[in-house]
């Protein structure tokens, strides 16, 4: 139901008719929405927004607050500001990778862009969605959340983190160690079998975000092998009780 669902909404955006506000009690962006309400989260610091699907799911269904994302494909990034431009409170950092220390790196594009990383890309992975498999390099600047979230977190009283960087959500965390403390909540991609080389899988980043303080709210599904009905990564959504 819910891709069926997905298929829909995307039809109807094709021909100009969005229809995201029409929710039911079991759609997981709703679920979402209640959660950043009931913490009262005034700021989305969106890490690895690719063209900005999860903010326009997010918008869809009624957060308003402001958001910041963050993306260091060049073409994604493109089209990201470009759909930004009409959201006064949504902004586009300038393009970026978010790491555990700044610099420069290669990261690997993905024929759907969407599965795009830093880390080399398993065979099992490209096996389940072919049309992941890589076909290009680019460089990109790499920065921490520690040197970029200052000037954003100014005046903000429960930010909030949401990552999505294909296998490299443990290197994010490295280089957000003095910013997390000051988060309220984290929606982190959780990979249950290795997908990228050298990744961390869902219990080590399960331990680390209860090390640092964090709940486990909830878990939203995400990519799942549709041949035999395996989740191969899940959403982790935690909260600073």
């Amino acid at each position: 139901m819910y891709i069926l669902e997905k298929m829909i909404k995307e039809g109807f955006r094709a021909v100009g008719i969005d229809i995201g506000r029409i929710k039911t009690k079991n759609d997981p962006d709703f679920h979402l929405l209640k959660a950043l309400e009931y913490f009262r989260i005034d700021l989305l610091l969106d890490v690895g927004a690719n063209t900005g699907q999860f903010v326009h799911d997010m918008r869809a269904v009624g957060y308003h607050g402001k958001i910041v994302s963050f993306e260091p494909l060049s073409a994604a990034h493109a089209e990201l500001v470009q759909h930004a431009s009409k959201d006064p409170d949504w902004h586009v950092h300038p393009r970026c990778a978010i790491g555990e220390q700044d610099g420069e790196a290669n990261i690997n594009i993905a024929g759907n862009s969407v599965s795009s990383s830093l880390l080399p890309m398993l065979k099992n992975h490209a096996a389940v969605v072919p049309e992941s498999a890589y076909c290009n390099v680019e460089t990109t600047p790499v920065h921490t959340i520690d040197s970029l979230a200052e000037e954003y977190l100014a005046n903000v009283k429960n930010p909030f983190l949401k990552i999505d960087t294909q296998g490299y959500e443990w290197e994010v965390l490295d280089g957000a160690v003095q910013t997390l403390p000051r988060l309220k909540g984290v929606l982190c991609e959780m990979s249950l079998v290795p997908l990228y080389e050298g990744q961390h899988l869902w219990k080590d980043i399960l331990e680390r975000m209860e090390d640092a303080g964090f709940t486990l709210w909830s878990i939203r599904r995400g990519f799942t092998d549709l041949s035999n009905g395996r989740h191969m990564q899940v959403d982790g959504l935690f909260f600073r009780l």
